[in-house]
């Protein structure tokens, strides 16, 4: 298939690799350089999201919040400037945004003739790589199964929740439970720590039992190694709790334990932590503690 591709960052990629790899011809566009990987594969760069539109059937977007993949689908040049003319095309938003404008994006795709698909990911940038990626869905079923293929060269865990905004639901939901699993790992680690455990042993044994978590496998490694490269920055998932946060606002809950959440990352934000892994988050409460995880 001729496949557009918008938005080549950490996670983007690989993503569009993994599409290249499978055999099909792929039209990218991003902002800035277009990495070295995909500029050395078969991939073909375009000026603008217009013109990756006209030349593919199926259009991905993976960009790092709502305005930005509002200005990807309707600014100028952008991806609904490219619609119109020959076969019905498909627009696929990977990228983790509003629900509710999500359906409002799905709405003016929809009446420029295009069908719209949203799909956001959880994996970071490991199961980008190793295209393992969990991918949640809203759409119409038959579109779905359309690009079902396409989506199984970059992730394992695929499924259709619903209409168009459920994806980005399901998304909502992913992240308030990893964002409170890794403030649980923080505090379990950080009182081993303090108590004069050491917090790799305490972690070994808590991973034979209830508590194992591939947080505390994964996120729970990077604490006490202190590796904190960004798979996944602070200042994204800060995103993607504010738009819990927002949702639950506008349905009148309590998201007691996400604010809280919101909160430790607001810290970390704030002592210029914002671009370091998710996992860093415990460093907010080692600030609190005067205390490391890994120290003792």
């Amino acid at each position: 298939m001729n496949i557009g591709f918008i938005g080549l960052g950490i996670m983007g990629a690989p993503m569009a690799l993994h599409l290249v790899h499978a055999g099909h011809t792929l039209f990218v566009h991003t902002r800035g350089q277009v990495p070295e990987s995909v500029a050395a594969s078969s991939a073909t760069p375009c000026a603008d999201a217009a013109e990756v539109t006209r030349r593919s059937e199926v259009v991905f977007t993976m960009v790092p919040d709502t305005p930005d993949v509002e200005a990807v689908l309707f600014g100028e040049n952008g991806v609904a400037a490219g619609l119109g003319g020959g076969a019905r095309k498909i627009v696929v938003d990977m990228s983790s945004i509003s629900p509710m404008a999500t359906k409002a994006f799905a709405a003016r795709i929809n009446a420029a003739g295009a069908d719209y698909i949203d799909a956001p990911v959880s994996g970071g940038e490991v199961g980008a790589k190793a295209a393992s990626l969990t991918i949640m869905c809203g759409g119409d079923e038959a579109v779905f199964e359309t690009i079902r293929p396409l989506l199984e060269k970059m992730g394992k865990n695929i499924t259709l929740v619903g209409g168009n905004g459920d994806g980005q639901t399901t998304k909502v939901a992913n992240q308030i439970i990893v964002a409170l699993n890794i403030a649980a790992v923080g505090e379990a680690l950080l009182f081993a720590s303090k108590a004069g455990a050491d917090p790799a042993k305490v972690r070994q044994a808590l991973m034979g039992g209830f508590a194992s978590s591939r947080i505390l496998e994964v996120h729970g490694e990077r604490m006490i190694k202190r590796t904190f490269a960004p798979g996944f920055r602070i200042r994204l998932h800060q995103k993607d709790l504010n738009l819990a946060l927002q949702g639950a606002r506008e349905l009148g809950v309590s998201l007691p334990q996400t604010a809280n959440a919101a909160q430790l990352m607001q810290a970390c934000a704030a002592n210029g932590l914002a671009d370091l892994d998710h996992s860093a988050l415990v460093k907010a409460l080692e600030l609190m503690a005067h205390h490391e995880v890994a120290a003792g």
